[in-house]
C-alpha cells in the first residue's frame, strides 16, 4: 500500500523509538512484565529528548455518544507516534489490528508494535504506517 512519506520529524522520532527499544532490551533482555519495559522505555525516550504520555485515555465516539473510557494508548511520543508495548510469548495478528485501530481513531500516521519478550529485539519491532 502506498503512503505519503512521513515527515522528517516523524522519521527522527521513529529512529529514536527503535533505539530506545534496543537499549532497554539490551540491558534487560526478555522475560519481564510489560510495565517494567514501559517505564524503562519511557526513561530512554526522555534521555533522547522526546516528550511522551503514558497510558493515554482516548474517548470513543459511537452512535453520537462520547465514551470517556474508550481506548488506552500505551505510549504516545511527541503527540505523533503511538507505541503499543507487549511482553508476550508470541504475537497475535489482533495486536497489529489493535494498533491500526488506535492510529485510525486518533489520526496518527505512525505506530510501533514492540514486543520485548523476544531473543532478538529486531524481531519484536513492527513499524506501521497509515
Amino acid at each position: 500500500m502506498d503512503h505519503a512519506p512521513l515527515s522528517e520529524r516523524e522519521e527522527q522520532i521513529a529512529q529514536a523509538i527503535v533505539a530506545a527499544a534496543f537499549a532497554v532490551h539490551s540491558a534487560l533482555g526478555p522475560g519481564l512484565l510489560e510495565h517494567i519495559y514501559e517505564v524503562c522505555f519511557c526513561h530512554e525516550l526522555t534521555k533522547r529528548g522526546l516528550s511522551f504520555v503514558r497510558q493515554v485515555v482516548v474517548p470513543i465516539v459511537y452512535d453520537g455518544v462520547t465514551f470517556e473510557e474508550g481506548l488506552r494508548l500505551d505510549v504516545l511520543v511527541e503527540s505523533l507516534v503511538i507505541c503499543e508495548l507487549k511482553a508476550i510469548e508470541s504475537m497475535n495478528p489482533v495486536f497489529q489490528a489493535q494498533l491500526l485501530t488506535q492510529m485510525k481513531l486518533t489520526g496518527k500516521r505512525l505506530g510501533f508494535l514492540i514486543n520485548f519478550n523476544v531473543p532478538l529485539i529486531k524481531n519484536g519491532v513492527k513499524r506501521v504506517i497509515l
